[in-house]
């Protein structure tokens, strides 16, 4: 339960490899966010830079905790290790190349902890499992984001039609970006829509499925429509490598995945939840220990225990003797 519905505690999450030239500057724009009530953690998916040193400066702050995890997870179970080492009321995730606006969270929370939203009665709303008239309560808001592309091109991401891309791509033609849609990543969510719903699924799509599963299992979403977001994608950044490109073998075979979920979607009318499952997860360093607290979302059986094995350590010292 929220101790105050106004004013969620809110963890801004921060997932990171390898960026110790951009971490920093991620770091303060999210500590100097105009929303009062927020929490940095930044974690360091087993960075082999010098991300460690470049975090030291912050580590006097209060509201901040650098959390190096011991083994290299990829990027959805940074985020997952993320969520389960963290408690407040509402989440975002903000990428180490992120440029957010000052108010991005402001005005996220504002839409967040509305009041007073309805069900209006001229639409279908038994589809998402609600009825005509009820109040609602938002689950997700996104906003409107500007993409800087490797060529220098800039494009303002505004087409909320595209959110549907997955299940509707007859609506899609028109967008000046292959892929286009309002991002998910650094959308801000209610605590209680990972525990209806699991944390992120371990591949490349990770936030494309994420955002389906919200879509397809009736949750409410919220968009601000301003630019309230800079995502600058350079030669190295995820979309871009050899590995993960939108032409990768392994994206194609994620993007299956994803797909199919959807197809079950049209059979059933409902996609499952995720269960966290690390089989790796370990830290070797915590900046501050009081700051690890355990969000109530589904977890397998062995990496609860995993997270149970790291909250029993209340020291940087112990933490990382791990």
């Amino acid at each position: 339960m929220r101790s105050d519905p106004l004013a969620p505690l809110v963890d801004i999450i921060i997932p990171t490899y390898n960026r110790a030239h951009l971490i920093a500057g991620a770091i303060r724009a999210a500590l100097e966010q105009s929303w009062w009530n927020n929490r940095v953690t930044v974690i360091d998916d087993a960075s082999t830079d010098a991300t460690e040193v470049a975090v030291r400066p912050f580590l006097s702050d209060a509201r901040f905790n650098y959390i190096r995890l011991s083994g290299n997870l990829g990027t959805a179970n940074a985020k997952n290790a993320g969520l389960l080492l963290t408690d407040g009321e509402a989440v975002t995730f903000h990428d180490s190349d992120d440029i957010p606006h000052r108010d991005k969270v402001l005005h996220q929370v504002r839409a967040l902890t509305a009041q007073d939203i309805g069900a209006d009665e001229c639409l279908n709303w038994r589809l998402a499992g609600k009825e005509a008239g009820q109040r609602l309560e938002v689950s997700a808001v996104l906003t409107h984001h500007e993409l800087v592309l490797p060529d220098g091109r800039r494009v303002k991401i505004r087409r909320d039609i595209s959110l549907l891309d997955d299940v509707f791509p007859n609506l899609q033609m028109g967008a000046r970006v292959p892929g286009e849609w309002t991002h998910i990543n650094s959308g801000l969510f209610c605590t209680d829509v990972f525990r209806r719903l699991g944390g992120f699924e371990d591949c490349i799509e990770e936030d494309r499925e994420f955002r389906n599963r919200l879509i397809l299992n009736g949750e409410i979403i919220w968009i601000v429509p301003e630019l309230l977001l800079t995502k600058i994608e350079t030669p190295d950044s995820l979309t871009q490598s050899a590995v993960s490109d939108y032409d990768s073998a392994r994206r194609k075979a994620d993007r299956q995945l994803v797909w199919k979920k959807v197809e079950a979607w049209r059979q059933s009318g409902t996609v499952n939840p995720v269960p966290v499952d690390i089989p790796n997860l370990g830290v070797s360093f915590v900046s501050c220990p009081d700051l690890l607290l355990r969000r109530d979302i589904p977890t397998v059986p062995d990496t609860s225990a995993q997270v149970d094995s790291i909250l029993s350590s209340r020291s940087a010292a112990q933490v990382a003797a791990q």
